[in-house]
């Protein structure tokens, strides 16, 4: 095996597509559902081609196209992986929960997680009123009324971002003071978005199709509030998928995510990282170029390593 490829979402279904077809043989392994987020998503109206398309659909056309080229093993994940002395030609060695595999390169396309506020009604409502990316889905909250739930640079992102495009919006923070950068908070001022202070959301409140209102708790006296709103963004960080990374000794940064050039390798050789799991824009369409990027890298220093050069 040349390639092992982890992760079945956008990012490592189109490395898949793009390694085989520079003549590598590859196999990409999910321990979960192919798709990752996205197959979770209800509807995707940002990915050029479809106007609007269930993220479910989206997903099963690209992993039908990838397994066109490969075997996708759904429900296979990885348990453990050994680096061999890959200066000398071993390779590394990956055990599964079906077998073991042995590789000349790895692509990482683990992925990460939104954080949940973790309260009633979050994942009921999830995709009819709950959204956790403002980019992906603020354009439907046009003329509506949102609020945002965080108080670091995402949340205050996304606040700006949804004023922008004409969406009332309302922060809401449980603590007095925001943690996100100083240039951000006086947007905020100026663009003159309210914030609810001292708040955490006790339950999420609707009817049979959609979020109607949140209702708050003050932090400092306890009192009960309802917050009608028309929709809600959670923006409240992510938890990338690390656990296999860091067994490789790949380099994480601060944020939490993998560090990777711009050719998406690691700071280990023959190790590659491509989609969420790499933090920045994360959205289906960077992941499907950092998937494509990462196969071609891994094509080119397995053919010239490129660390016997120096």
């Amino acid at each position: 095996m040349d390639l092992v490829i982890i992760g079945a979402g956008p990012a490592g279904l189109t490395a898949g597509i793009y390694a085989v077809r520079a003549g590598l043989k590859a196999v990409v392994l999910e321990k979960n559902i192919v798709g990752g987020q996205v197959a979770l998503t209800p509807v995707v109206e940002n990915y050029p081609g479809f106007s609007t398309v269930p993220g479910k659909q989206l997903m099963d056309i690209m992993s039908e196209h990838a397994r066109e080229y490969l075997p996708v093993n759904e429900g296979e994940g990885v348990e453990s992986i050994t680096l061999g002395d890959i200066a000398a030609g071993e390779t590394i060695t990956l055990t599964t929960n079906r077998g073991i595999y042995s590789a000349k390169a790895v692509i990482l396309a683990t992925g990460s997680a939104y954080r949940q506020i973790g309260v009633p009604g979050e994942t009921r409502y999830f995709g009819r009123g709950i959204n956790y990316c403002a980019s992906c889905d603020g354009y439907l909250y046009k003329g509506k009324k949102v609020a945002i739930i965080g108080g670091g640079n995402t949340a205050l992102t996304d606040a700006l971002h949804l004023k922008n495009l004409g969406v009332d919006v309302t922060v809401i923070h449980r603590r007095d003071t925001f943690r996100a950068q100083k240039p951000l908070q006086d947007s905020l001022a100026r663009e003159e978005i309210p914030v609810i202070w001292n708040t955490a959301v006790e339950t999420i409140e609707g009817d049979e199709k959609r979020v109607t209102s949140l209702r708050l708790r003050n932090l400092k006296d306890d009192s009960i509030t309802d917050l009608p709103v028309d929709g809600c963004f959670i923006a409240i960080g992510q938890v990338p998928s690390t656990d296999l990374a860091k067994t490789l000794g790949v380099k994480i940064k601060e944020d939490g995510f993998v560090e990777v050039d711009t050719a998406m390798r690691t700071n280990v050789p023959h190790v590659y990282a491509a989609g969420d799991l790499t933090g920045g824009l994360q959205q289906i369409v960077t992941a499907i170029g950092e998937g494509s990027i990462a196969a071609m890298s891994a094509f080119e220093d397995i053919s010239n390593p490129y660390w016997k050069d120096k």
